[in-house]
């Protein structure tokens, strides 16, 4: 384990001792009914379109079986249906009030026979192995307890020569952007996050699991580690985002 990951897995969104996952599931359900609006806001709208361009990178393999971790409000899941039209997606999440919200919208787009979500862990999934032909999450891999672990089950359900697609936080290091994003991402997004939300640190973990996150040529190189191919990485808005892809 490098240390990246070790720093990963050790920010907790909360001072308590309780384990991560746990916390992590907490968190979102403190914040579920404010989480879509924030992400707008938050994001400027950016976020729509860095999905849009994640589930882009599926379009040549037509997936028909697709598999969304840590699927939230559903938001990947919807925009996947939306350019792929696949036979059927899942998605799974810990946070019982964001699978809520994601049941509500799936509905009101009449999509219920195509998107199916459930409670679930993400590290430790109830399917059987070798059993979607694609694995996509959003903004999902640095709350995992241990990042191997849900890397692995993502790769363990996936048919040889599936792929894999994740979109997270990266590090920006363009001069002077990268110093005004920091400020605003350290300081500005907790703040409004916390009079919006009411919680004093889902927003602070934010900032504190991204820096903690193995971003960029490091988790490409986790990808390669256990044992996934064609492993490549792009940077969106100027680092602030990263799209990972590789295949079983």
């Amino acid at each position: 384990m490098t240390e990246k990951q070790v720093k990963s897995e050790a920010v907790k969104p909360y001072e308590e001792d309780q384990a991560k996952k746990g916390q992590v599931s907490t968190m979102f359900n403190n914040i579920a009914k404010y989480y879509d609006a924030l992400n707008r806001i938050l994001s400027l709208g950016i976020d729509r379109s860095w999905r849009k361009k994640a589930i882009a990178t599926l379009k040549d393999s037509q997936p028909q079986n697709i598999l969304d971790v840590a699927t939230g409000t559903a938001d990947l899941a919807l925009e996947a249906n939306r350019q792929l039209k696949p036979q059927k997606i899942t998605g799974i999440d810990i946070s019982v009030k964001m699978l809520e919200i994601g049941d509500k919208k799936i509905l009101k787009q009449g999509l219920d026979n195509v998107i199916t979500l459930q409670e679930g862990d993400s590290e430790n999934l109830p399917f059987e192995d070798d059993c979607f032909d694609a694995a996509i999450v959003a903004f999902g891999v640095r709350n995992f307890a241990n990042v191997s672990n849900g890397l692995q089950e993502m790769v363990r359900v996936l048919q040889p020569n599936a792929k894999l697609v994740v979109l997270e936080f990266s590090r920006p290091t363009v001069f002077p952007f990268k110093q005004g994003f920091n400020f605003y991402f350290k300081y500005i997004l907790p703040f409004i996050g916390r009079i919006t939300s009411k919680d004093k640190k889902a927003y602070a973990y934010l900032y504190e699991s991204v820096q903690a996150f193995p971003e960029g040529q490091d988790f490409v190189d986790l990808l390669t580690n256990i044992g996934l191919k064609n492993t490549t990485c792009k940077k969106l808005s100027l680092g602030i985002c990263s799209i990972y892809t590789a295949t079983k």
